[in-house]
This record gives C-alpha cells, structure tokens and sequence, in this order.
C-alpha cells in the first residue's frame, strides 16, 4: 500500500468504489455497514481518517494499533459481520498524518451486518430488507462464485495430511497469534469460509474452494477432473518442450511446486534493497503463480498454463472477465475471482491486499529486465506477459550464479560491496532466528516463501547459525525441529 495509491483514491472523491470515514480515536459506527455492503456488491476501498471532503484529518497515532486490532477482531466476529470476513487495515503515512486503509474484496457469500444484509448504491450503503432481493443477490453469488458450492460427502480425512497444520504454520508465521489459531480444525475451516451453508438448497458441508485448497489429488480430481497447471520451459524446442511439470495438486502445495520450478528454470540477479538483498524473482513471481492459482475459474475444462520461453513468460488461465482489454497499473480496479481463495492465500502470506500483484510486478520488473513492462491482458481467458532479460540472463557480460544451478549474465545496475553483502546477510539470519522462533518446525521453503530467499540460500544461512551456537537440530530431519539458542549475532 502506497501513499501514491491512496492520493489516487482521495482525488477520486467517494463514490461508489470508496468511502471516507472520519476515525480520529474511534472506529465509526457505520464503518461494518460499508464493509458488509462492499462484500455484498463489488468491493471497495474504505479510507479511516477522512472526512466527507476527502480532507485527510488523520488517525491518532496512538490509537492506531488499537483500531488495527479492533478491526481484525470485530470482522471474525459474526455478531458483527456474518459470514465473518477477516480484514487486513493498512496504515498509509500522507504528509504528517496517518490513514487506516481497508481493502475490501467481494465476496462470494452474502453478508449481513448486526443481522441485517447491506448492499451498495452511488448514494452510498442501503439496508435490504425485501427477501426477494436478498434471493436475487444470492443467486447473483451463487452464478458467478464457483469456489462455493457445497459439496456435502466431502470430509477431513478427504485433505492430505498434514496439509491443515502446514497452512496453520504459515499463517502463524505472516502473523503471531492470528485470531484462527486456536481453533479446532473445523471450527478453523468455518472462519476461513470454507465450510457454508447453501442458503437456497439448505445443503451443509465443505466447498469446493476447501477441496481445492486441502483436498488429497485424487479427491480433487474426482470433483474438477479437469484440474491442473501446465507449466512448461519452451527455449529450445519450441514445438514441445524442455522442461514439464504437470501440476494436478493442492493450492498450498501447487504453489511450492510451481515456485520451485521458476527457481529452477530462471535467474535471479543480485538486487538490494538498501543494504538488504531482496529476491527480485521471487517478488516478481511469486505474485504470478497466486494470480494463476487464486484467481482462476475452476469450472472450466480448459487448464492454467505457464510457459518458460527464452524471452518471456506467459501465463494463461481461464477467469470470468471482469473487464475486456490490457490493464493499466495506475488504473485498474482490482477484482476478486475467488474471494475465499483469494483471502486465504493472503492470511498465509502468498499474496498481499487485492491488487499488490499487478503493482508489485510492475515494480520489480524494469528492475530484473532492464525497463521491461508486464502485460496483463483482461478477458477470458487472463493474459500475463512477463519479459525476462536476455537470453534469461542479465545484460552485460558477468557471470553468476543464484544458488538454484541457473547462470545469469549482465550488470545488476546495483552497487554492491563486500561490506553490504555482509550485512545483508546479517539481517538474513536474523530473519531466520525471528521466524523459526515463532515456528520451530518451519522448513528451508517455508523460511524462504515468507522472507524472500531461495531454499538452498536459507540452507546456507542455518548452516552458519548452527556453526555460531545460535540454532540447534533436535530430532531427525523429518519430525524433529529446531531450537534457538540465545548468544551474539555471528
């Protein structure tokens, strides 16, 4: 979330996408029934610390963390919001004063705030008391949100094992002591809206966004037959293929998968973030593989591929189209294809606020192909285009290597020292202290998906940790875990 962005949002004035709200040291009363009436139409973007002008009158800096918390807290609350629908706030700096930012997605479900359903007109939020129109919204849902239809013979022990406590692990990791982790494992599914109650056929049970998510491959292929992800490299024969991985799946396991195969077939060049590497593959691509995984419309037989060329990569999955055309970064109105997906994929850290993924790509881009611009293409199906550098190197004559086996070629454009280096790796392995404190069963990839590294890069800096006396093994590789040892930074 940028300051560019919200300045963006303020010029635009309220109107039916945006809602000011005045929230000096307290939330306002009606701000759940714009979020209820967001999640009911088409999403929205709820602005804390503005007034009616689009004046920025600001949070108090003091009550910040406060309102943050009762955000998250009233949005899990069904007495507040039903189906809970958890929000992320962000706080923006605009000048001296702070703004609480709510993204707010649609949703596939109908909502109701305090008991009572609200929609979204040009005028603002309005209450919908006429049960017919209540059933029209329903239906509208029901039509367009395939991820929620109930599938009511689908159990636990359908979801590969152990698959519930890697995603609980994540979220813990994106955030200490989330709302949902000390639930049992139904009572966690129900929050994250994966189980439902059909509100037209009465029929109770797990969706097909669980089954997706969790469900064992051939669980799920006995719901989606059609189910995969084709990812393959076309460099040299481009007739058929180098390189293939056929991806049939869960989504938090089919995101490793695809993660890994970019790590083995592209580059990732020497990048800092002030005296902090930051991996510019994995801030560019891990955004494309969620696209492709959350937003996809799983009714249709036709499967998401991802194509390695030598110059590009192109990235096509079906999608109900929102919109028809290229889509411009500094315009564009993010939409949610699968709201449960989509929300889910954020609590465990995959993905950012609605929206991030576009402006992130565009971001790192320019920076990993030099001035290179993505394409995104709206329609059905959704079109992404990422340039690489050239020859899937980096311009210019050095050599290196990323660890992953892959050569880049080229100048950086980025100054570096043997002294940044070091300290870069420094912050590294205080990263890996922080997050394996939180979770001592994390593996390599998991460190490396939340803090932007490679796998064999958190490897090598465990290594010097365990040879410091910072960070012991205990127990095997599989099924032990690891123990923090209080002493000096290496």
């Amino acid at each position: 979330m940028t300051p560019a962005l919200v300045k963006r949002w303020l010029a635009r004035r309220e109107h039916g996408g945006v809602e000011f709200k005045e929230a000096r040291r307290e939330l306002p009363r009606s701000l759940f029934e714009s979020v209820c009436a967001f999640l009911n139409r088409d999403g929205g973007v709820v602005l804390l610390g503005v007034d009616d002008r689009g004046q920025i009158v600001g949070v108090e800096p003091d009550a910040l963390e406060r309102l943050t918390a009762e955000i998250v807290n009233l949005s899990n609350n069904p007495q507040k919001l039903d189906p809970p629908f958890i929000l992320a706030p962000a706080s923006v700096k605009i000048g001296n004063r702070r703004v609480l930012v709510l993204q707010v997605p649609a949703s596939s479900d109908v909502h109701r705030c305090a008991g009572v359903v609200y929609d979204r007109g040009n005028e603002g939020d309005y209450a919908v008391k006429d049960p017919q129109r209540i059933a029209g919204m329903v239906n509208r849902k029901r039509g367009f949100y395939s991820e929620t239809q109930v599938y009511p013979h689908l159990r636990l022990a359908d979801f590969a094992p152990g698959i519930l406590a890697k995603a609980r692990r994540l979220i813990e990791v994106r955030q200490p002591g989330h709302p949902w982790q000390s639930l049992s494992d139904k009572d966690f599914l129900v929050k994250a809206g994966f189980w439902r109650r059909d509100p037209l056929t009465a029929t109770e049970g797990y969706t097909l966004a669980a089954g997706l998510m969790f469900g064992r491959e051939e669980v799920i292929l006995s719901m989606v037959p059609h189910y995969r992800t084709d990812a393959v490299v076309r460099r040299v024969n481009v007739d058929r293929y180098d390189d293939r991985l056929d991806v049939r799946v869960n989504l938090v396991d089919a995101y490793e998968l695809l993660m890994e195969f970019v790590a083995k077939h592209l580059p990732d060049p020497f990048h800092l973030e002030g005296d902090q590497r930051v991996s510019l593959r994995t801030k560019i691509f891990r955004e494309v593989v969620s696209n492709v995984l959350a937003h996809r419309e799983y009714m249709d037989a036709r499967p998401a591929t991802f194509t390695i060329f030598r110059d590009r990569v192109e990235v096509v999955n079906a999608a109900h189209a929102h919109g028809r055309g290229p889509i411009k970064p500094e315009r564009f109105a993010p939409y949610s294809k699968n709201p449960i997906i989509c929300r889910f994929f954020r609590q465990m850290g995959r993905a950012e606020e609605l929206g991030s993924g576009v402006l992130n790509v565009s971001k790192y881009l320019p920076v990993y192909a030099k001035g290179a611009k993505p394409r995104f293409v709206e329609g059905d199906p959704f079109v992404t285009v990422i340039p690489l550098p050239v020859d899937t190197g980096v311009n210019g004559s050095a050599e290196s290597r990323d660890g992953t086996g892959v050569k880049a070629r080229g100048k950086t454009g980025v100054a570096s020292s043997e002294k940044s280096s070091e300290e870069g790796s420094e912050k590294s392995s205080e990263k890996i202290i922080s997050v394996i404190a939180r979770d001592s069963r994390i593996t390599a990839r998991e460190i490396g998906a939340r803090i932007g590294l490679t796998p064999r890069a958190v490897e090598k800096q465990i290594s010097k940790l365990q040879a410091a006396g910072r960070l012991r093994r205990v127990g095997p590789d599989k099924g032990g875990h690891w123990e923090v040892i209080s002493g000096p930074p290496p």
